[in-house]
């Protein structure tokens, strides 16, 4: 399951979608759609917290379509792009449409990310003020039985047991560690590469916790300046810098009673290490632009791609902060070093492609998943995903072939095997006739799975006749049933 804020892109132009995706894509999950018609499809199907919707559209302009969306979905953020400066009657409109923030072309791709942001912990804070009233209102009413049913599913839905993967898992271990030390309201620091899920288990520790009926929240401290990133955690006052217009709550007062999930803790400049650890040991929060400081109880778990101990004897990263965080360090082990858990991360990211794409494809086969297997992974489950999406998005006949993977993935499947057999090849006595039949094999063997075992298209692509090709395959022992 996601853990990024959703958003749904609605606009005509394809380029803009993809301009659009690209932008968010880092930090959010984004669906594209090019009419009103299919986003309201979209609405109903999905769990989308933001609609960004361009103005001009065939059938329907955006500020109708969004008083649409404010009728049937009043907790979704709103928000319209114009090409038209002189648009007064749009502007004039937004009130009406409930449209929460008006955007002008050509958009700057920081300004639009910092906007969505802004956004989602709105969304969060309007879900969190409707949690906090039923809750009121099952203290003394019928209303306590469904308040508590939704709590358990949270926490069904969040649990160590759902995380995918193997029954011998390499990640089992950590989970071991994380479910023991649930209970306690312990800094938790979590290392590895990027991609491997350290999200995911930040959050299933959250919910494993006696935190877990309160706030979760999530700040990547990668790549943002100081000011923007202590407005973002600490919150900031109206008038407190250029662009403050109004009031900010920052990320440790929505966490208060919560956790608080601090990703690429490794990047944050040494000045902003300070006021963190100074928030961090005393409890309290000065958001900037104030005189008073605000106490918070949060759990924090942080996490990292980098060596933080190497960090902090080259100068880089405060030694009392890293204490401060990593009182239980874990390190999140790559997926090249999961291969087991692949099939069934697969599955769970099919579903979630199909979703997005609205296909349905059946499972991937035999073939794919051993490819699959193979393939060292360096960009971990995120770059999974993105193969799986590839799949799904060029499957024509619902199935998922070999030749829809992408070239890398392909050139990869046999990547250990094929090292191993390399090096075997420069070992051993035999002569070089017999060493070139090893990699011809493995040529052979690559191209028909790019063409789906087309033996014509195969034979086409190496320059050989359907009658020299299957005499080789006979030859290596290739053919398919073998």
């Amino acid at each position: 399951m996601s853990t990024l804020p959703t958003v749904l892109v609605v606009d005509d132009e394809v380029r803009s979608q993809e301009s659009l995706r690209r932008t968010l894509d880092e930090d959010f999950e984004v669906f594209c759609v090019s009419s009103a018609e299919e986003a309201l499809q979209v609405l109903e199907r999905e769990f989308i917290q933001i609609v960004l919707c361009d103005q001009r559209m065939p059938g329907t302009c955006g500020v109708d379509f969004l008083k649409q969306v404010r009728a049937q979905y009043p907790e979704v953020i709103r928000i319209i792009i114009s090409g038209y400066t002189d648009a007064q009657d749009i502007i004039a409109a937004v009130n009406d449409a409930g449209i929460y923030l008006y955007l002008l072309k050509p958009w700057q791709p920081d300004q639009l990310v910092m906007a969505l942001k802004n956004a989602a912990q709105l969304y969060a804070l309007q879900n969190e003020n409707r949690r906090l009233a039923l809750d009121l209102r099952a203290a003394t009413g019928p209303l306590r039985k469904r308040v508590e049913e939704r709590r358990e599913a949270a926490r069904q839905a969040f649990d160590f047991d759902n995380i995918a993967r193997a029954s011998d898992s390499p990640l089992n271990g950590v989970i071991e560690i994380l479910q023991r030390i649930a209970p306690y309201d312990v800094p938790v620091l979590l290392t590895g590469e990027s991609g491997t899920g350290k999200e995911v288990l930040a959050r299933a520790l959250h919910y494993a916790s006696g935190r877990a009926d309160k706030a979760f929240v999530v700040e990547n401290c990668a790549a943002m300046p100081d000011q923007l990133l202590e407005s973002e955690l600490f919150g900031h006052k109206r008038g407190a810098f250029t662009g403050a217009f109004e009031d900010h709550i920052g990320l440790f007062q929505q966490a208060d009673g919560g956790t608080i999930f601090l990703d690429e803790i490794g990047d944050t400049s040494p000045q902003f290490q300070v006021k963190l650890l100074r928030a961090l040991a005393e409890g309290e929060i000065r958001p900037v632009g104030s005189r008073r400081t605000l106490r918070v109880d949060v759990r924090v778990i942080a996490a990292t791609n980098h060596d933080l101990e190497q960090d902090v004897r080259d100068g880089r990263f405060r030694e009392d902060l890293y204490y401060r965080l990593a009182v239980v360090c874990l390190c999140t082990p790559p997926l090249r070093e999961r291969p087991g858990d692949i099939p069934f991360l697969v599955g769970r990211l099919l579903e979630r492609a199909c979703a997005m794409l609205g296909k349905s494809v059946e499972p991937a086969n035999g073939e794919v998943m051993a490819c699959l297997k193979r393939h060292r992974w360096p960009g971990n489950v995120r770059e999974l995903f993105n193969e799986v999406l590839r799949m799904v998005a060029l499957s024509t006949d619902g199935r998922l072939t070999p030749d829809l993977l992408s070239p890398r993935v392909l050139r990869a499947a046999d990547g250990e095997a094929q090292e191993q057999e390399l090096s075997l090849l420069a070992d051993l006595d035999g002569t070089l006739k017999e060493r070139m039949d090893r990699l011809e094999a493995r040529v052979l063997h690559e191209s028909l799975l790019r063409h789906r075992w087309n033996k014509t298209r195969a034979a086409h692509e190496l320059g050989l006749s359907r009658v020299g090709l299957r005499a080789k395959l006979s030859r290596y022992g290739l053919e398919k049933d073998a």
